[in-house]
Formats: structure tokens, C-alpha cells, sequence
């Protein structure tokens, strides 16, 4: 298999990186980000410009949480993947981001138990891989922009996770017909794959639940079904072993993660071909000092699990989880990650691989409108550094 590893000694959060077949100029990534502004679930004119924003050549974008069917919804106007008029609309977000000279994949989601019965087909209970809901501790974003409580899910039977395998393969292609460079599995989060991998939530007796094999057996399912069908250098894939995001706790992460990052090894070797890349949320959400949840142990001890992942695993490694500068470039400059994806300090720097590079000043982003519905407020309207109005330099 090709190495991705760049060869020079000394690389940079800027310096250029050869992503498998991919040859980006530097090495900040556009994480994946639920926005809500894509109406009826069609992807429009306001996502064409907040991609287009965000691209620049040689960048490395990944699209928000994508629906792979109807069943997949847990917020309001999310995008989906699953029909013909979604994937013309992605069309014109992908040669936006071309036109820019940059790269994009779309992320594959299904939130399983994260969702309520106002999303789903004829108000069926969610799926996932226990009877649990989530507990009072979380609250699930209603049409309404009210919150209420997430509901009993619906275990999946043996029988039925082909169905949903299925679903995330035809996802895929749906994505490379939109003209998508490759998609990320969402693995991570709380959210339906993550719900079968985690202890914590996992209570199943039969073949999908009780040991790490059985427990990561789905995952690995829906990722040889899409590298099959796109070819696996397209594909991505994204987990979060030590994150307890919607009570997704496991009473060992470190081998959770290990048992993971050892079965896509396997994998890629039996194809010959490498996955185009591995993402990893490490359990930290502060970014310039704005907290969006508490403690999640210490940051030795986070680093030492990263750094564990990262040296397991065979092939391009991205981290993310409340990177400021500093610690992207130190990360990378440390071999800690090939790659960094920011995530809300690009909600409000359209333009931020410019001001890291820079060391220029950050606009502060406003939670109240991470998940409006408005196409232009909260969305497209920070301004970049020529329009001024940015905060002191952290």
C-alpha cells in the first residue's frame, strides 16, 4: 500500500500532505458540523455559499452529518443523501467547493436512538442497538426549536442490520453521483454505530453485542460495504471512543479504540488498499475559552490516548475536539495527527485557514445560532479579515 506519511521531518499545520490520492496544501480540515439549514432536507443556495466560504485550494472540507435514510434524522432540516433531488442539491455544493480547488467528502449519518418520533417514518420509535433512551441529562432539538425529552429506541434485530448496511452503501454512491472526492462514516458521538460499539449502551446478547469483536462488528460491516462500492481510498472513517456524548460511555475506551483501529488495519491490508483516513475526537470541547461542556479528564491523559490511537493506527490520522492554533500546530509538529479539523472556530472565521496562518485575530462565534434555520444569519454573515470587526488576537 502507498504511504501517506509525508517524508520531510519538519512538517507544519500549513505544509502540504498527500492524503492518498489527494494532494492538499495544508493541513486544516473543515470538521463536520450540524447547521440545520438545509430546508425540507435539500440541500440549497445557503449551503453552496457557507461551503464555498470555507474552501480554499488545496483545502480539505467534510459536510455536515448527511442522512443516509429517512430513519437517520434527530435535528430539523438536515441534510439527506437518499434522493435524487438532495443529491442535485449536493451538486452544487461539491463544484462550489471545486471551483475553489478544494476537496470535499460527505459525512454519513444515521443519529439512531438520538431522535424522537417526529422524525421518523409514520412517528416509529428510533433504532438502535438497545431498548434505553438517552437520559434527561440530554434533550433532543424539536421542528419547533423547543427541546424535549429523547424517547425508548427500538433495538435492531440481527436480521434487519443488513437493511441499514445497505442504507449507508447506497449513501455512498449517491455521494461520489453528487460528485462528492469520498465520504466519512460517522462513527462517533453517541450516534447509531457508536450506540452499538459502547458498553455503555450496548446491552445485546446475540452477535452484535457483549465482546469488542461483536460490539464493533457493525461498524466494520458498513465500512466494507462502502469501500467496495466507492473504493476504499475514498472512504473515511470517524470515532469517538472516549467521548460520552448522548450517555455514549464505555468502560474501557483505550481498547475500544484499539480494537477499531486494529480491524481497519486488517482491512486495508486485505484490500491492498489503504482507507483514505481515520478521525478521532479526543474528550475536549473549549476553544478560545468558550466551554461548551465540563471536564473530560485530564490532558495527559487524553494525549496519552491519543497518542496510543494515533501510533496504532496504519494510515492518514485526524484529530479534532476543541483545537485552538497552538495546540493544531503543536500536534502536528509532534506527529500527533496528520491532519486538524476545527469545528466551531470555523463556524465564525469563514476564513480561517488564513488567520491561522496569520496569528491573526478570531471572531467568537454565537451559539444561539449554531442551529437556526436562517440561510444568511448566524451562517454566512461573519465577516472575513478585509471586512474587519474581529477580536484580539488569543
Amino acid at each position: 500500500m502507498a504511504e501517506t506519511t509525508p517524508s520531510a521531518d519538519k512538517s507544519t499545520l500549513f505544509s502540504p500532505y498527500k492524503m492518498g490520492n489527494f494532494n492538499l496544501s495544508h493541513r486544516v480540515v473543515l470538521a463536520p458540523m450540524t447547521r440545520c439549514r438545509a430546508l425540507n432536507s435539500i440541500p440549497n443556495e445557503a449551503l453552496v455559499e457557507y461551503y464555498r466560504q470555507r474552501s480554499t485550494a488545496g483545502g480539505f472540507l467534510i459536510t455536515e452529518g448527511t442522512m443516509i435514510s429517512p430513519t437517520a434524522a434527530g435535528f430539523p432540516h438536515v441534510p439527506g443523501i437518499f434522493t435524487t433531488e438532495q443529491i442535485e442539491g449536493w451538486k452544487k455544493v461539491v463544484d462550489a467547493v471545486h471551483k475553489q480547488g478544494g476537496v470535499i467528502f460527505c459525512q454519513l449519518w444515521h443519529v439512531g436512538r438520538a431522535s424522537h418520533q417526529v422524525y421518523q417514518p409514520n412517528g416509529a420509535a428510533p433504532i438502535s442497538s438497545t431498548t434505553k433512551a438517552i437520559s434527561n441529562k440530554w434533550k433532543i432539538l424539536m421542528p419547533d426549536a423547543t427541546y424535549n425529552a429523547y424517547p425508548q429506541a427500538r433495538p435492531l434485530a440481527p436480521h434487519e442490520i443488513p437493511n441499514i448496511v445497505e442504507d449507508y452503501r447506497l449513501a455512498a454512491v449517491n455521494a461520489i453521483k453528487a460528485g462528492f472526492d469520498g465520504i466519512e462514516i460517522h462513527g462517533a458521538h453517541g450516534y447509531l454505530l457508536d450506540q452499538f460499539m459502547k458498553d455503555g449502551i450496548n446491552d445485546r446478547t446475540d452477535e452484535y453485542g457483549g465482546s469488542l469483536a461483536n460490539r464493533c462488528k457493525f461498524l466494520l460491516q458498513v465500512v466494507q460495504a462502502v469501500a467496495a462500492a466507492i473504493g476504499a481510498a475514498r472512504v473515511g472513517v470517524r470515532i469517538s471512543p472516549a467521548i460520552d456524548h448522548l450517555d455514549a460511555m464505555d468502560s474501557d475506551p483505550r481498547s475500544l479504540g484499539l480494537a477499531v483501529i486494529e480491524r481497519l488495519n486488517k482491512l486495508q491490508f486485505e484490500l491492498g488498499s489503504k482507507l483514505s483516513y481515520l478521525h478521532v475526537t479526543q474528550p475536549r470541547y473549549t476553544a478560545y475559552g468558550q466551554t461548551e461542556s465540563g471536564p473530560h479528564g485530564s490532558e495527559e491523559e487524553v494525549a496519552k490516548l491519543m497518542k496510543t490511537w494515533r501510533g496504532a493506527y496504519v494510515g492518514t490520522f485526524i484529530c479534532s475536539g476543541g483545537y485552538t492554533r497552538q495546540l493544531g500546530v503543536e500536534a502536528v509538529a509532534q506527529g500527533d495527527a496528520d491532519l486538524v479539523a476545527y469545528g466551531r472556530l470555523f463556524i465564525s472565521n469563514p476564513d480561517l485557514v488564513s488567520r491561522l496562518r496569520l496569528n491573526a485575530g478570531l471572531n467568537r462565534y454565537v451559539r444561539a445560532s449554531f442551529y437556526t434555520h436562517d440561510p444568511v444569519v448566524g451562517y454566512t454573515d461573519y465577516p472575513s479579515l478585509e471586512k474587519g470587526n474581529v477580536m484580539s488576537r488569543l
